[in-house]
């Protein structure tokens, strides 16, 4: 069984992108992906600092994203780039955390504008050998597309919905890929 985390950026109570990623972990664990959020509006991340030790709380939320053969990353728009609390966790994140790892990419707009953010987020999660997948959503004017916590534009759920099966897929066709090579010796 593969695991799925997702990793929400936002810190706003009632965050529009913690319900997108909630929905397509939905989907990963329908194709039987073992799933688990990692909320960043519930942790006090300390600010990066190259010279010191991640402290406990860090250290364990970098060991699900290492563990995890598949992640849903997801970000507000903020300045057409994506938010500081996952540009802050992000930062205490290698290769070691994402080489090799089935990600999919999700940025909730509150404006028009969200392909920057997407764009920064493949980038930044290339640059540590993530394997983005080409599937990705960005949410405009996400206001307008819940009510209750529920995405209610159809189009738009399915699209989160396929993202998350995407992840899990791939995340599980990657693992069986690397069950399969044979050890060195």
């Amino acid at each position: 069984m593969v695991t799925v985390v997702a990793i929400n950026g936002s810190r706003r109570n009632g965050s529009y992108t913690k319900h997108a990623l909630e929905l397509a972990l939905d989907a990963a664990a329908e194709t039987g992906a073992e799933v688990g959020m990692i909320d960043l509006g519930e942790h006090d991340v300390p600010l990066y600092h190259p010279d010191h030790d991640p402290d406990e709380t860090v250290t364990e939320l970098m060991r699900r994203v290492r563990d995890a053969e598949g992640v849903l990353v997801g970000s507000p728009v903020y300045h057409g780039s994506y938010s500081s609390a996952f540009k802050n966790f992000h930062d205490y994140c290698g290769f070691e955390e994402y080489e090799n790892t089935s990600v999919g990419l999700l940025a909730s707009a509150g404006g028009g504008s969200y392909g920057s953010t997407l764009d920064h987020l493949r980038a930044t999660i290339r640059g540590v050998h993530g394997w983005v997948v080409p599937q990705q959503v960005g949410i405009r004017g996400a206001r307008n597309h819940f009510e209750g916590g529920d995405l209610t534009t159809e189009s738009l759920a399915e699209r989160v919905a396929e993202l998350g099966r995407v992840v899990a897929e791939d995340a599980r066709l990657r693992s069986d890929d690397r069950a399969s090579v044979p050890a060195e010796d």
